[in-house]
């Protein structure tokens, strides 16, 4: 199946989930009018992305299990697999929600954002609320009678706290409205990435389908996270280096981080490399949004060969988590070839 076809399949379990959840809203006395809302809620917000994570769970039990596709996944098990997949998803809708209204975002996904709707406004908030809300009503009905029922919703709290860390450091320390460069470090961007988008982008899908597998000790779960946290941080220091350095044709949008103060791998590498004369021309242009200011920052990034060093750090990740994945222990049934599929997804990825 390819992915195309892969994604459609996955995307087709998505109305059932919509529908179960608003027969329980039913099932609570909820009124049609807000049922509706609710349903326009999960519709706008929760399908419209690359549907990575939601997909990355299904993937990864078609390797553990030894199926050759997945085609070969019974539909039963496919649907509660998909059903997790999905989980991820509304974690997502719900965090992009909340950011959006945060960061004061106008568009998401090539519309307008959910807060931006003239209808929606502040109650955007509580429609963030009750995306995530729906993660756990969906799992007690779906897995509650599973032995790993308490393991999918320890991941789920354990990780949403994780990304909320994450988000409240990258939040105090790079706000849009107040420019100070001498917060930002290489450490603190670390400390961000990780637990900003390394855990649930990388580390979830691939702990919530290990657990339905069987294949979920502590200590395969630890292989899992030794490579997937690395590979998360290298997956957004990639992400810095291309809203920079990639062409808008190919990474499909222009990059901002300049213009909006964001606390990036490439300004942070230019801090700890720059010239007094160098510091000054970055402490005068970044973070204001002029697109002349912003070409300065560009050219001064050119001049200190910033993409050099990227891609010096690029093949010294990639070597030594291929060590890491050429030395797991598959001996409890956790196979390496999870991770090659996830880093050879990230690897010189140029969008």
């Amino acid at each position: 199946m390819d992915k195309a076809a892969a994604r459609q399949k996955f995307l087709d379990e998505f109305p059932a989930l919509v529908a179960e959840l608003e027969q329980i809203l039913k099932g609570y006395g909820l009124s049609e009018e807000a049922i509706k809302w609710y349903r326009d809620s999960l519709n706008y917000n929760t399908p419209g992305g690359k549907l990575n994570r939601g997909l990355s769970v299904v993937d990864t039990y078609v390797i553990l299990k030894g199926y050759g596709s997945i085609v070969e996944v019974p539909d039963v098990e496919y649907s509660k697999l998909a059903l997790l997949g999905w989980c991820i998803e509304l974690l997502q809708a719900y965090f992009l929600v909340a950011d959006d209204m945060m960061d004061k975002s106008i568009t998401r996904r090539g519309q307008p954002c959910w807060y931006k709707q003239p209808h929606v406004g502040e109650i955007a908030i509580n429609d963030a609320f009750m995306l995530e809300g729906a993660i756990y009503v969906l799992l007690k009905k779906h897995f509650k009678q599973d032995a790993y029922y308490v393991d999918l919703l320890e991941l789920f709290h354990d990780v949403t706290f994780q990304t909320e860390v994450g988000q409240l450091l990258d939040l105090i320390t790079a706000p849009e409205d107040h420019v100070d460069l001498s917060n930002f470090s290489l450490e603190k961007h670390s400390f961000i990435v990780i637990f900003k988008t390394a855990f649930y982008s990388f580390y979830l899908p691939v702990a919530l389908a290990m657990h339905v597998a069987g294949v979920s000790s502590e200590q395969d779960l630890k292989q899992a996270h030794d490579v997937l946290i690395p590979l998360g941080e290298y997956f957004q220091i990639q992400d810095d280096f291309l809203d920079c350095f990639g062409k808008p044709e190919d990474i499909g949008k222009i990059g901002t981080d300049i213009k909006d103060n964001k606390c990036s791998w490439v300004v942070n590498t230019a801090l700890k490399l720059a010239t007094p004369e160098q510091r000054h021309i970055l402490d005068t242009n970044y973070g204001i949004k002029n697109d002349k200011t912003e070409a300065v920052c560009k050219q001064l990034f050119r001049d200190m060969k910033i993409d050099e060093f990227y891609h010096q750090y690029e093949e010294k990740t990639v070597t030594k988590l291929r060590e890491q994945i050429a030395n797991v222990d598959e001996s409890r049934g956790f196979k390496g070839a999870v991770l090659t599929v996830f880093l050879d997804k990230v690897y010189k990825r140029t969008k």
